[in-house]
């Protein structure tokens, strides 16, 4: 008995159909993953003082008068006891204006209006405080135009 040999015929499996459906299913997962942020990429905004790119309006300056009996007044704001040498109120209220001044990039400026019957001391004692809060456009007010 003789066997018939069947045609065998090559399976073939088409590539290009296979492709194209792998380059869709590539572009679906693409367009619809959301990108991950690294922790290190978060921007934190911490509270404090942030340099401004623009000027602010903010005072030129700050007026500090000082009466015969030794009373520090900032802009109208009484600071301090008139025995207190230290002025840890005055000191406090110039540093927060210089840290604001310099964030707005401009200068903090004082104008020192004593007396003519201030003790020396005591106007030596604002300057040591101006200096502490690394204030140097310090100046005094004329007084003698306003006498007439």
């Amino acid at each position: 008995m003789q066997l018939r040999r069947k045609d065998v015929q090559a399976v073939e499996i088409q590539m290009g159909p296979m492709i194209d459906m792998v380059f869709l299913l590539l572009v679906f997962f693409m367009v619809t993953a959301k990108p991950i942020k690294q922790e290190s990429d978060i921007n934190i905004g911490l509270p404090g003082t942030v340099a401004q790119e623009e000027a602010l309006d903010i005072p030129d300056e700050q007026r500090i008068f000082i009466r015969p009996d030794g009373q520090i007044i900032l802009n109208d704001q009484p600071m301090d006891s008139p025995a207190s040498d230290t002025l840890p109120t005055l000191l406090a209220t110039l540093k927060r204006f210089k840290e604001t001044a310099d964030a707005n990039k401009s200068e903090a400026l004082i104008t020192i209006d004593a007396d003519d019957a201030a003790t020396h001391d005591r106007i030596v004692n604002v300057l040591n405080v101006c200096a502490q809060a690394e204030i140097t456009g310090v100046t005094f007010a004329d007084t003698s135009s306003e006498e007439g």
